[in-house]
């Protein structure tokens, strides 16, 4: 009976990891977005800004007010905001409210991310259950990225009828998809957590500070950096296969489908690796064949077989960089655990600074500017798994 409850209070929580995995549309979504309104790829790159921007302004300070508003409240409001984004195009179906939609996807996500995983703590109290309960919900929402092109076909072919104009309609599908994930955390009665909320209002400084010391400051680089990657890839690769290909929208769609699919297994098969090996040797090992991937990348112009392989080579490779980073950071100064993860989740702004350095480089005939834009931020990658030596406490 006490197992069937705790599944009632865990199943809508992770519910909500499908919601955080609604950011990862803007890859296929911007294809659309760019041919309905004559954008250029400039243009187009600032889409995923608008969307992974707010983590940086939202991070730290949701992370800081949650103590007063309660965990579940607070993701309820990350839903109730997406919601609100997601029927402005229906409304008036402009580029600007397309954008302001994007932008609430941000803002609403940047909520999500900072308050869902620590509301699982709260209906599941077991060390070893919470490691495998957080490890499925990242499961779920890279289902939710998997599904991500096909929720945009969905709209165009389904409710659009073909219509390739009407590739907004897949705002409100993700709306209703969200509205339902709110009600069903509304009516369950999720314990909350103790409030502290001196805590609260000292925390703010005391994240800013760790900025301080080099080590952190660097693997906050690393996080930026490596969202950076997953975002960059996930942006390029339809548009890759549909400039060297001319692949049509129905084919593009298997590109940051299978990038998400190997990012999924990738993130499996390292979890039972890095039991049998340190998870620094892992970080090179794969960061080294990531180099290696993105030269083939940006060399392999007339394979599209070889494109794919590299594009799922990227995730399979990159999955698990961002927990390795995170752990680092945690292991470097594990006394201040609350703020670090607060920082590291702001870091989550880089994949809305890499896109639009990649509109600007790339061309409606190349982009092979915005692979050597992935690799740079590699290569700083590289940088933290062979130049960053953390010194964990006993």
């Amino acid at each position: 009976m006490e197992k069937k409850s705790k599944w009632m209070y865990i199943l809508p929580v992770m519910f909500g990891f499908f919601i955080m995995g609604f950011c990862d549309i803007v890859g296929i979504s911007s294809d659309y977005a760019q041919k309905a309104f004559g954008w250029s790829p400039a243009m187009t790159g600032f889409i995923p800004s608008m969307v992974f921007i707010w983590f940086l302004f939202l991070g730290i300070p949701v992370g800081v007010w949650m103590n007063k508003w309660g965990r579940k409240n607070t993701v309820l409001l990350s839903m109730g905001v997406t919601v609100i984004g997601m029927v402005l195009p229906l409304i008036a179906y402009t580029a600007v409210t397309c954008m302001i939609a994007y932008a609430f996807l941000g803002i609403g996500n940047a909520i999500l991310q900072v308050s869902l995983n620590p509301l699982l703590t709260n209906v599941v109290t077991d060390k070893k259950l919470l490691t495998s309960s957080l490890t499925a919900g990242q499961v779920v929402k890279a289902l939710s990225s998997l599904a991500g092109p096909e929720i945009v076909l969905l709209a165009v072919h389904y409710f659009g009828h073909g219509d390739t104009q009407l590739w907004y309609y897949c705002f409100p599908i993700l709306g209703g998809i969200t509205l339902l994930s709110a009600l069903w955390m509304m009516v369950t009665p999720i314990p909350r957590e103790k409030m502290d909320n001196h805590t609260a209002v000292a925390s703010f400084g005391a994240t800013f500070a760790l900025l301080k010391d080099r080590t952190i400051l660097l693997l906050f680089l690393g996080i930026f950096f490596v969202v950076g990657v997953d975002v960059a890839t996930n942006y390029i690769s339809s548009k890759l296969m549909v400039t060297r290909f001319q692949w049509v929208a129905d084919q593009a769609k298997f590109a940051p489908q299978v990038y998400f699919l190997s990012r999924t297994v990738g993130a499996f098969l390292g979890v039972f690796l890095m039991t049998k090996i340190s998870e620094i040797k892992y970080f090179r090992w794969n960061i080294a064949g990531c180099i290696g991937i993105l030269v083939v990348l940006a060399l392999a112009e007339h394979n599209a077989v070889l494109n794919l392989v590299c594009i799922g080579g990227i995730g399979f490779l990159c999955s698990c960089i961002f927990s390795i980073i995170y752990s680092m950071a945690m292991q470097a100064r594990p006394e201040k655990a609350n703020e670090i993860s607060g920082l590291m989740i702001t870091a989550i702004a880089g994949g809305g600074a890499v896109t639009p350095v990649i509109g600007l480089v790339t061309t409606e005939n190349s982009m092979v500017g915005g692979v050597f834009v992935i690799m740079a931020c590699v290569f700083y990658l590289t940088y933290c798994a062979f130049g960053i030596k953390v010194k964990t406490s006993l």
